[in-house]
C-alpha cells in the first residue's frame, strides 16, 4: 500500500475517474443500441448527431480508441442511410 500522501490522493482520484469513464462509456453504448434499434428514419436522423457527438467525446478523452470511434460512426451512418 502507498505511504505517501500524494499516492493516496492519486488512488482516490483514479477511482473517481474510472467510475466516471465507465458511466460515460455505458451511456454511449446504450445510445448506440437505441439508434440501432430505431425503425423510423426521421427519428434515427435526429438521433444520429447526438450519438456521433457522444462517440467523439469518448475518443477525445481516450476512453475509446479513435479508430473504434471512426468505425462506430461509419457503421451508424451507413445504417441510417440505408433505412
Amino acid at each position: 500500500m502507498a505511504n505517501h500522501k500524494s499516492a493516496l490522493k492519486r488512488i482516490r482520484r483514479n477511482e473517481a475517474v474510472r467510475l466516471r469513464n465507465r458511466y460515460q462509456h455505458k451511456t454511449v453504448r446504450n445510445a448506440i443500441k437505441k439508434l440501432r434499434n430505431e425503425e423510423d428514419k426521421k427519428s434515427a436522423e435526429a438521433l444520429l448527431p447526438t450519438v456521433v457527438g457522444m462517440i467523439d467525446k469518448l475518443a477525445k478523452r481516450n476512453i475509446i480508441h479513435k479508430n473504434k470511434a471512426a468505425n462506430l460512426k461509419s457503421q451508424l451512418m451507413g445504417k441510417v442511410a440505408a433505412m
